[in-house]
This record gives structure tokens, C-alpha cells and sequence, in this order.
């Protein structure tokens, strides 16, 4: 029996993604997208390929899924549930925009938005997301602080 090159010795999904931010305006936004296939409003994330870090991981995600190349910034709080597959351990990263390309919707992420904090925490689906996209709020405006003029 093969083993699969998206799980780890425990025996769970590893993902990663990052929640990317960007300042337009007074206001930071950050980038959340829709998974037609599960109708649901998600920070950007995806499993694991074999030999692949999760940090890189994260990188070919967000580019994916939403045409964004970015940097990684500090880790942020990895979430666990239970998929149809078994359980799933993501791990997550702040992630400062470096460039925007596009990208054309598809069957995996239809739409790509950039929401202030308040809209996105209500616009994100899952709970622990919001509680992820909470603790990345905190970090980001403390990195915005520090960023030299």
C-alpha cells in the first residue's frame, strides 16, 4: 500500500497557506477566496506535495489560488479538524504581498476578494479561520508599525 506525499508520520493531511495582507488606503485588506466546489469563503491554503516544506507549501498555495506572489512573515496558529479523508493539520503564515498577477477562476477558486478585517472575519466560513485571520490582524498591524517609512 502506497502512502500518500500529503501526510505526515501521524498520519494526518498536512497543508499550509498564508493569510496575505495588503494596505490600500487607510485601511489594510486581506485576501480571502471562494471554493466553488464547497461554496465556502476560505483563507488561501492546500495540501502538501511529496518532498515539498510546508513553508513552500504555503508559497505555491497562495500563488495558485489566488495569483499572488508573496513573502512569508512570521507562523501563525496551525488549525486541525476531520475532512472524508481523515484528519488535517494546517499550517499558517502571515504573508506580506510582493506582487499581484491574476489569475482566472476555475473549477477549485472562483472568486478572489480583498476585504477590510471587520468584512472578513464575517465573511470567512469556518470559525477557525477567523480565529487564524484574528491573530494575523494582531501581527500585521505590529509589522506595519515597525516597517520603516
Amino acid at each position: 500500500m502506497g502512502s500518500r506525499p500529503d501526510r505526515a508520520r501521524s498520519g494526518s493531511i498536512q497543508a499550509a497557506g498564508a493569510v496575505v495582507w495588503r494596505r490600500v488606503g487607510p485601511e489594510p485588506e486581506v485576501a480571502l477566496v471562494h471554493r466553488p466546489r464547497y461554496d465556502d469563503w476560505s483563507l488561501p491554503k492546500g495540501k502538501a506535495k511529496a518532498g515539498e516544506s510546508l513553508p513552500q507549501t504555503a508559497l505555491r498555495e497562495v500563488a495558485e489560488e489566488t495569483g499572488l506572489r508573496i513573502r512569508l512573515g512570521p507562523p501563525l496558529r496551525p488549525i486541525r479538524y476531520l475532512t472524508e479523508d481523515g484528519p488535517k493539520q494546517v499550517a499558517y503564515w502571515l504573508g506580506h504581498l510582493l506582487e499581484a498577477r491574476g489569475r482566472r477562476p476555475d473549477d477549485e477558486v472562483d472568486q478572489v476578494v480583498w476585504l477590510p478585517l471587520e468584512q472578513a472575519q464575517t465573511r470567512l466560513t469556518y470559525a477557525d479561520e477567523r480565529l487564524v485571520l484574528a491573530e494575523s490582524a494582531a501581527l500585521a498591524l505590529r509589522v506595519d508599525a515597525d516597517a520603516p517609512p
